[in-house]
């Protein structure tokens, strides 16, 4: 099968196109034909050699990725079916072996796909999507009418953010730039700021819940605006001790949650796909060979929505 490998860390042109054997599905594992795998920032950070690379350096020569949909080609697992159209995210985190054509992996990190939505789509909808549910569902609890404000939300994850808030009945405030307010509104946000041309904590106040997908000092500035009691998620990088007792005696609980694999969860996000509730944005759709040409757009740090490539 074709797969993309890396022997080491390095800029996109680590990305090599190879030959490999087909994986062996194991005890409770299915073997997936992939139809489209879809990459996240981690992705990037990983091969250059920050993110996940300090699992994964002593696996070299490494198949990253984590993001796929595709058919059942093999099972082991009374779950699924050989034929069955499945999404979802796998061995994450660990090594993900996703930027293949064949894929094998845990059954229960996958659901069905709805029939209602393209492969494309649904690879979109695996790692951001699975992101943004585990934050505003699981890690905190948004109520009818609390103001949460989520960073980057044209994104990979703040794009499914913005509409899943909506759904849970937040008046959600996003933050992008200028050129993306249009379509940020059009996700369901009440508010758009351009971070640009404004800094945020100027220009809202009174938020209940800040979902931090950014990092560095936009925590600290974040934690002005929030009330007392209120919370703030951050998923790229960890709370510095100093961060930590700024929230604290501002009495806001400010955490760091990573993502993890979970077909329960993959569940719950093919029904709302499925209801058109939550909609996956696709900017790109690239071919399996252009995997470093993908990088390099995702290194931009202007990436709207999700950058996917077609397994053909």
């Amino acid at each position: 099968m074709k797969a993309i490998i890396i022997n080491e860390f390095g800029s996109p042109a680590v990305l090599q196109l190879t030959d490999t054997p087909i994986p062996v599905p194991g005890e409770n594992e299915v073997l997936v034909k992939a139809k489209a795998i879809s990459i996240n920032p981690v992705d990037v950070k990983t091969r250059s050699g920050a993110g996940m690379a300090g699992r994964l350096k002593q696996m070299m020569p490494v198949i990253l990725g984590w993001d796929i949909s595709g058919t059942v080609a093999a099972s082991n697992d009374i779950r699924f079916k050989v034929g069955d159209d499945v999404f979802g995210m796998v061995n994450f985190p660990g090594h993900g072996k996703a930027y293949a054509e064949y894929v094998t992996a845990p059954a229960d990190h996958f659901t069905l796909k709805p029939s209602t939505i393209s492969h494309e789509e649904a690879a979109a909808a695996t790692l951001a999507a699975l992101t943004a549910w585990q934050v505003l569902v699981q890690h905190t609890t948004i109520r009818k009418g609390d103001r949460v404000l989520i960073h980057a939300a044209a994104g990979g994850v703040g794009h499914y953010a913005v509409q899943l808030a909506k759904h849970l009945g937040a008046y959600v405030v996003g933050t992008s730039s200028a050129a993306n307010r249009d379509f940020v509104k059009s996700l369901g946000a009440d508010e758009h700021i351009d971070y640009r041309s404004v800094k945020f904590e100027e220009a809202t106040n009174n938020i209940d819940f800040v979902f931090d997908t950014i990092g560095g000092d936009n925590i600290a500035r974040s934690l002005t605006i929030i009330k007392p009691g209120g919370a703030l998620i951050s998923i790229p990088t960890g709370i510095k001790p100093d961060i930590a007792a700024l929230a604290s005696s501002k009495n806001i609980d400010c955490r760091f949650e990573l993502v993890y694999s979970s077909g329960k969860d993959m569940e719950q996000i093919a029904g709302l796909l499925e209801q058109g509730i939550l909609k996956s944005h696709v900017s790109a759709v690239l071919d399996l060979n252009e995997m470093a040409k993908a990088h390099e757009m995702m290194e931009t740090g202007r990436t709207v929505g999700k950058i996917v490539l077609a397994v053909r």
